[in-house]
C-alpha cells in the first residue's frame, strides 16, 4: 500500500459479481444489527423486539435471492467485499452506540438504515445491464423503500396501543434513571458545591488565574469523585437504573460542568467582570437544575425552586463570607 493513498476501491469500479457480493454482505449485517437490537429489547420492549425479528428475516430473504442469482450467474464462490472495502460507500454506526441510545434512536437508526439500502440498489441496478439482476436490483430497491410500511405492519401487529404506551413509558422511566437522575445530582452538586471555595478563592485573593485554577481543581475533582462513587454504588441489576457506566458517566461528566460553568468567567483578567458573569452563570445553572426536576422529576416548580436556589445563595454565601473575612 502507498502511503496517503486509500486501499479501498471506488464503487464504480466493481464488477457486477462484486457489487452483488457487497449486497448480499451488507444484507447479512443489517439482519445482524436487527437481531442485535431486538435481543438488546426482548426483556424490557418485547413487542418492538418482535418488530426488529421481523425486520432482520425480511433481510434474510433479501440475502437469499441474491445469493441464488450470484449461483446463477457467477457460481457458489461469492468473492469477499463489504461496506468498508468501498470507498465512499454508506457505513454503518456501531451497534455498541446505537443500542447505549434506547428504543427511539433504535428505531430511527432502523429507518436510516433502509433509506441506505434502497439508494445503493438503486445505484446497482443503474450500472448492470443483465435484465435478470436490474429486476431483482430494482425489486429490491422497492423493497427497501417500502420497508417503512411493512415496519409499520410488523408494529401494528406486534405494538397494539397498551404495548407501545407500555414500552414508551418504560423507555422514558429507563432514560430518566439511567441518564437524567445521576446526571442530575452530579449538575446540582457541581454547580453548589463549587461555589464555596470558588467565590471564597476569588474574594481572599482578587487573582482571577488562581481563582480559575482552584475551581478548575474543584470541578475535575468533584467530577472523578462523583463519577466513580455513582459507578459503584449500585450495579443496577437490583435497581433497574441501568449500566453503573452510563450512570458514573452521566454523573461525573455533568459534575464536572456545573463546576466549570462559573469557574471559566474567571479566565478573564478583570475580576469584577469576571465576577458578575460568573454570579450570572450560577443565575443559569441554578435556573436549569430546577428546570430539569420540574421537567422529568415533576418535582413542583416552586419546591424546586425553594430547594436549589436556597440551597445555593447558602453556600454562595458561605464562600464569599469566608473570602471577604
Amino acid at each position: 500500500m502507498i502511503p496517503g493513498v486509500s486501499s479501498r476501491r471506488r464503487f464504480s469500479d466493481l464488477s457486477e459479481q462484486e457489487v452483488l457480493a457487497l449486497a448480499i454482505s451488507s444484507e447479512e449485517d443489517d439482519a445482524q444489527i436487527y437481531r442485535t437490537y431486538g435481543e438488546r429489547l426482548r426483556a424490557e420492549f418485547p413487542g418492538s423486539a418482535a418488530v426488529f425479528d421481523g425486520m432482520a428475516k425480511e433481510e434474510d430473504e433479501h440475502r437469499r435471492r441474491l445469493i441464488e442469482l450470484h449461483k446463477k450467474r457467477f457460481g457458489d464462490v461469492i468473492p469477499l467485499i463489504r461496506r468498508e472495502h468501498v470507498s465512499g460507500f454508506y457505513a454503518r454506526r456501531p451497534v455498541w452506540l446505537i443500542e447505549n441510545l434506547g428504543l427511539e434512536r433504535m428505531r430511527d437508526e432502523a429507518e436510516a438504515m433502509e433509506k441506505d439500502a434502497e439508494n445503493f440498489y438503486r445505484k446497482a441496478a443503474a450500472r448492470t445491464s443483465d435484465a435478470d439482476t436490474r429486476k431483482l436490483l430494482g425489486d429490491l430497491a422497492a423493497a427497501e423503500a417500502g420497508h417503512g410500511g411493512k415496519a409499520d405492519e410488523l408494529a401494528e401487529r406486534h405494538l397494539d396501543g397498551e404495548t407501545r404506551n407500555s414500552e414508551e413509558r418504560t423507555a422514558h422511566r429507563q432514560f430518566v434513571l439511567t441518564w437524567v437522575q445521576p446526571g442530575l445530582a452530579g449538575l446540582m452538586d457541581g454547580s453548589v458545591s463549587t461555589l464555596a471555595p470558588i467565590f471564597a478563592t476569588a474574594f481572599a485573593t482578587q487573582d482571577t488565574h488562581t481563582t480559575f485554577l482552584v475551581g478548575l481543581a474543584a470541578s475535575v475533582g468533584a467530577g472523578i469523585s462523583m463519577g466513580f462513587t455513582e459507578a459503584a454504588s449500585d450495579d443496577g441489576e437490583l435497581s433497574g437504573r441501568g449500566s453503573p457506566v452510563k450512570r458514573g458517566i452521566a454523573a461525573g461528566v455533568m459534575t464536572t460542568l456545573g463546576g466549570l460553568g462559573h469557574a471559566m468567567p474567571y479566565l478573564i483578567p478583570d475580576f469584577w467582570f469576571a465576577t458578575v458573569l460568573a454570579l450570572i452563570v450560577v443565575f443559569v445553572e441554578l435556573w436549569a437544575i430546577v428546570w430539569i426536576q420540574n421537567r422529568y422529576m415533576e418535582t413542583p416548580f416552586l419546591r424546586a425552586t425553594f430547594q436549589v436556589v436556597l440551597g445555593g445563595a447558602l453556600v454562595f454565601a458561605a464562600g464569599a463570607i469566608i473570602g471577604g473575612g
